[in-house]
């Protein structure tokens, strides 16, 4: 601040008002303030002089602002023109703080603007010489063309690095080049698998049956066993017997028989959900073996009448099933069948006129085994026995002709029959495929029992790997949301490992929904070649080529009977 004579006078320092109130107006008659004594009334309240008046406000402001905080405040009988002279002090305060903090603001600005005129700029079109990369324009780079081959070296990190050495080689990783290996029980001990199954789709002629009777045979190798319960179409015969297993062949003109009312091998101990084992004791393995053969003959049952079976009817066939056991050392179809058109008695709710009332359809409907179109298969004890110490066993069902209800039929009673041998948990790490399981998909009864064999895979030390065309066959099934839909969907949710290969014109779309690939995933479909398989493991996908010897060549190709020139035809 300056004086009127233009000398510069120290602004007053700025002064800390009390805490409460924040400012006072000097109009306020209500505040208490310390008293303030006079000369001439030392006793009272002290009334000032009116060069007193003039003086204290400004005294209050030299001095640093020490009487200022009395000063704010008047006490009840304070004249008007001392009021009036604090609040003048007070706003010559205040003014003085306002025009600081403007002096303040404005020597900030001024700086900025003078480091802005000092600052270096880059000139519009950019430096010159060595210096020029650096401009104001938006950076643009020539696409470059060059082979995928060169592009590796320079982008080397498009793939990941694949699921390790330990397994069986399947092929090479588009992606990466490097070699491709699969084992289900190594990633299921390293956490990457939640189970051990598989689920491979693809269209016929795309390689998926190839790549299946190549996972099985060199697993051998590695100490793994390989059970086929059902091959329709009699592929696995010659691969089976290749590796020194065995083809057993049911139909026309094949005197072996199945009974799928076997008891099987009886392991020697179970395994518990913590891994622990437990001896098997009498009464447990008996009921194991009641609840299997009840489980065998509803969805039998359920599957030929196309419907639920009822309460009394379950009851029917359950008391005929026990009567052929209790009365036979080894029970059978017939002897079930009989049992129920001629119950021996009465059991629990129901008599014997009922048993037979109740038990009719279902008697007939079993009857079909016996004496009907299947008759000479599953009706009587089994002529051939299930080797668990060869590497390779397989059903042969191609002599087996009919409807696709009727060979599921035949896969579930045989299937049933092998996998009676497979209960043992000692019997070591085995793959058990379905192949045209897509058959099995579109009877829900077969379907619901073939799930709950699947929940016994990482007990029993099984991978189970299902074998169909395309996913679109879960349509046959039933509705959407039906239970039947929910069983299929189920039973393809327990595979963690997904192989799709080529699908037909359309079907992208639908895989991807059912099996919930992802967009870039869905895309890579319809560039499949074949032998290339979108694999699906855990949550890591992978796009792989499968390779395969010579001699696997000549053994796994289903295109021979295509492909052969008996008359030596040339092209010409």
């Amino acid at each position: 601040m300056t004086s009127q004579e233009g000398q510069p006078v120290a602004v007053p320092a700025r002064i800390q008002l009390p805490p409460y109130p924040p400012f006072v107006n000097a109009r306020t008659r209500n505040s208490v303030t310390p008293l303030v004594v006079s000369r001439e009334n030392p006793d009272g309240f002290g009334v000032p002089t009116s060069r007193r008046r003039e003086i204290e406000p400004t005294a209050a402001i030299l001095d640093g602002g020490n009487s200022l905080g009395a000063t704010l405040y008047s006490a009840l009988n304070t004249p008007r023109r001392v009021r009036r002279g604090m609040a003048r002090a007070a706003a010559q305060i205040s003014g003085a703080d306002r025009v600081a903090a403007h002096e303040q603001l404005r020597e900030a600005k001024r700086q900025l603007q003078l480091e802005a005129k000092a600052a270096a700029y880059l000139p519009r079109n950019g430096e010159l010489g060595e210096r020029a990369l650096r401009t104001y324009r938006r950076l643009k780079v020539e696409p470059h063309r060059a082979t995928s081959e060169v592009l590796a070296g320079a982008y080397p990190f498009l793939a990941e690095s694949g699921l390790g050495s330990e397994g069986v080689l399947i092929g090479q990783d588009a992606w990466s080049g490097a070699g491709f290996v699969y084992d289900p029980w190594v990633l299921y001990r390293l956490g990457i698998l939640t189970n051990p199954n598989c689920l491979l789709a693809g269209v016929v002629g795309r390689g998926k049956s190839t790549l299946a009777k190549s996972i099985a045979t060199r697993s051998i190798a590695f100490g793994r066993k390989c059970y086929v319960p059902g091959d329709p179409k009699g592929e696995w015969t010659a691969v089976s017997r290749s590796v020194g297993g065995q083809a057993i062949a049911l139909g026309d003109g094949v005197a072996a028989r199945l009974n799928p009312l076997d008891e099987g091998p009886r392991p020697a101990y179970l395994t518990n959900p913590d891994g622990d084992q437990v001896t098997l004791s009498d009464a447990a393995w008996a009921q194991m073996v009641r609840q299997r053969r009840r489980e065998l003959l509803r969805s039998i049952t359920e599957t030929t009448l196309a419907r639920l079976m009822g309460p009394v009817e379950s009851t029917a066939l359950y008391a005929a099933l026990d009567e052929a056991v209790a009365t036979n050392s080894v029970a059978t179809l017939p002897q079930v069948v009989s049992a129920m058109f001629d119950p021996p008695g009465d059991v629990i709710g129901s008599n014997r006129a009922q048993l037979l009332d109740d038990g009719r359809d279902v008697a007939h409907a079993l009857n079909r085994l016996v004496g009907g179109d299947l008759g000479g298969l599953f009706d009587g004890p089994s002529t051939v026995h299930f080797d668990a110490t060869l590497p390779m066993v397989s059903l042969d069902l191609s002599r087996i002709q009919g409807s696709d209800a009727k060979i599921g039929l035949v896969m579930t009673c045989a299937s049933s029959w092998m996998e009676a041998a497979l209960q043992d948990p000692a019997g070591g790490q085995r793959w058990v495929i379905y192949d045209e399981a897509w058959r099995v998909l579109k009877q829900p009864a077969l379907l619901a029992r073939m799930q709950s064999q699947w929940k016994l895979s990482r007990a029993l030390g099984i991978a189970n790997l299902m074998v169909i065309h395309r996913l679109s066959d879960l349509d046959a099934v039933g509705e959407r949301d039906s239970e039947s839909r929910n069983l299929a969907l189920g039973l393809l949710a327990d595979c963690s490992t997904k192989i799709i290969y080529a699908q037909e014109s359309g079907e992208d779309a639908k895989t991807g929904a059912v099996l919930g690939l992802s967009s870039t995933e869905i895309d890579q479909l319809a560039s499949l070649a074949r032998g290339e398989g979108l694999w699906r493991v855990g949550e890591r996908s992978f796009v792989v080529r499968h390779v395969c010897t010579p001699g696997e060549l000549a053994l796994f190709d289903t295109n021979q009977r295509m492909v052969a020139n008996p008359r030596g035809f040339s092209n010409s």
